[in-house]
């Protein structure tokens, strides 16, 4: 690298650490004249870095945002805290960015020098979280590096693979995308021994390694990786389906379940049948508890019982059992 190119580069990164620096200061620091510091950040303009300067009896510059992201230039403790930061965002730590977090981690970790990922694991290793078990199975952002770069740099990977009887396999696949689906994260991937389009669990796969070997871009059968695991998901889990009769006009309904407006039918002004599905009876019946609204269950017998039992199960709790049912006694209706 030529001195004029490090000095650049040097140059960016102390414009990155603080709102704005002096001439002087940036001389100073650089170990050239505030004339040098001029030429320098014209260079950066010309390669369309948004410097800007501000004008007094010092002078001052300053990056500002632009229209594209320019590198950032991190030192080592920086750089080990966005790896932690990200591989945490990435297991879904904060809800609805986990995708970009693992993007972001697979850049970032190749470029990693092999002294900060030891750092960074031994940070992970040793730092113990005093929050709850997780809502689902954790996954090791290591493998969520590996199987995205894949997908990225269109290479065929080898992993092992546990089903849900808990047969282990070996892998040979093509991936396309990972999806993340709440608690769950999944690979969407061609398997090459199987010639077909298959979804696999993330927290079910290990010691995945690329193979070198390029693969040509496949085209899903469905409108996008989304969309693709949805449709696998509902073969696999037939769905149940609930019929409510709520208490509420349909839009009330519709604000407070979350729900699709083609789910629900106004039956009056202040009556509505709700028509809902889902993989389990028990997941249903969590989501109806929480209905801030006066309800009966129609169909199925199942949902009647199940909630029933529920209730009875929270009335012992709360050490208020149900009176025992006389013998004989015949339910009306």
């Amino acid at each position: 690298m030529t001195q004029t190119a490090a000095r650049l580069l040097q140059l960016l990164s102390l414009l990155q650490t603080r709102r704005e620096w002096t001439g002087p200061e940036l001389a100073a620091r650089l170990g050239v004249t505030v004339r040098t510091v001029r030429r320098d950040v014209e260079r950066l303009r010309e390669l369309e870095y948004p410097v800007v300067a501000s004008f007094g009896a010092v002078g001052g510059y300053r990056l500002q945002a632009g229209g594209a992201l320019p590198p950032l230039l991190l030192d080592d403790e920086e750089a080990v805290a966005i790896t932690l930061g990200l591989r945490s965002a990435a297991q879904g730590a904060v809800a609805g960015i986990e995708e970009s977090a693992a993007r972001a981690l697979v850049k970032l970790q190749q470029v990693l020098p092999s002294r900060l990922r030891r750092r960074v694991d031994a940070i992970d290793t040793a730092t113990v979280s005093l929050a709850g078990p997780a809502a689902g199975p954790m996954i090791d952002p290591e493998i969520l590096v590996v199987l995205a770069a894949a997908a990225r740099d269109g290479e065929r990977i080898r992993f092992r693979y546990r089903d849900k009887a808990d047969t282990e396999t070996s892998r040979l696949a093509e991936p396309h995308s990972l999806v993340s689906a709440g608690r769950r994260w999944y690979l969407v991937a061609w398997d090459v021994d199987r010639a077909d389009w298959r979804t696999f669990r993330v927290d079910r796969v290990t010691s995945p390694h690329p193979t070198g070997m390029r693969c040509p871009p496949r085209e899903l059968p469905a409108a996008d990786a989304a969309s693709f695991v949805t449709s696998q998901l509902a073969r696999s889990r037939p769905a149940r389906h609930v019929v409510l009769r709520v208490h509420a006009s349909a839009a009330a309904v519709t604000e407070s379940f979350r729900v699709r407006p083609q789910e629900i039918e106004a039956v009056d002004a202040q009556t509505c049948l709700l028509r809902t599905s889902a993989d389990s009876l028990e997941w249903t019946a969590l989501r109806v508890a929480h209905l801030d609204l006066d309800f009966e269950v129609v169909e199925p017998q199942e949902m009647k019982d199940l909630l029933a039992a529920v209730g009875a199960k929270l009335l012992r709790a709360a050490g208020n059992p149900l009176p025992a049912r006389p013998t004989g006694a015949v339910d009306q209706g």
